[in-house]
């Protein structure tokens, strides 16, 4: 192979995920505020607790001008940070680098009027069980949990 294939290999190799590839989402029929309630509620069903909510819609907001921006990304959006004592263990006791997956998180976005949610995907292999996890959470909060 020429020089010249190699790194046009390598630089596609290296290219970033495109968003679908790094979040799987599902539009919500309702209100941000209302989907927000959902995701929690789905959580805490699932007798997990969550650790932060992360407001980064409204940091966004009041960040922009300092940053040179007056774009607006989200109307709103919220990510919820949780983790599951007995499937963190499992996904560490197969790897113990996962932590860099922990803690999980789901976020729920009104962008332009569109409210959505979504979790993170992860890699194939033992991570996958998280991401059923998230999954199942999703659509707990999606059917009105």
């Amino acid at each position: 192979m020429k020089p010249m294939l190699i790194a046009a290999a390598l630089c596609l190799s290296a290219a970033p995920l495109a968003a679908q590839d790094q979040a799987v989402t599902y539009p919500y029929d309702g209100s941000f505020d209302d989907a927000t309630f959902a995701v929690e509620n789905a959580i805490v069903g699932k007798g997990l607790v969550i650790d932060h909510v992360s407001h980064t819609g409204e940091m966004l907001a009041r960040t922009a001008r300092d940053v040179g921006s007056d774009v607006e990304i989200f109307r709103a959006a919220d990510v919820f940070l949780f983790c599951s004592a007995v499937v963190s263990r499992k996904m560490m006791e197969a790897d113990p680098m996962n932590i860099a997956h922990c803690p999980y998180s789901i976020f729920v976005t009104d962008i332009e009027g569109e409210v959505s949610v979504g979790y993170p995907t992860y890699p194939d292999g033992p991570m996958q069980e998280v991401q059923s996890l998230l999954d199942e959470i999703t659509q707990s909060a999606l059917d009105g949990f």
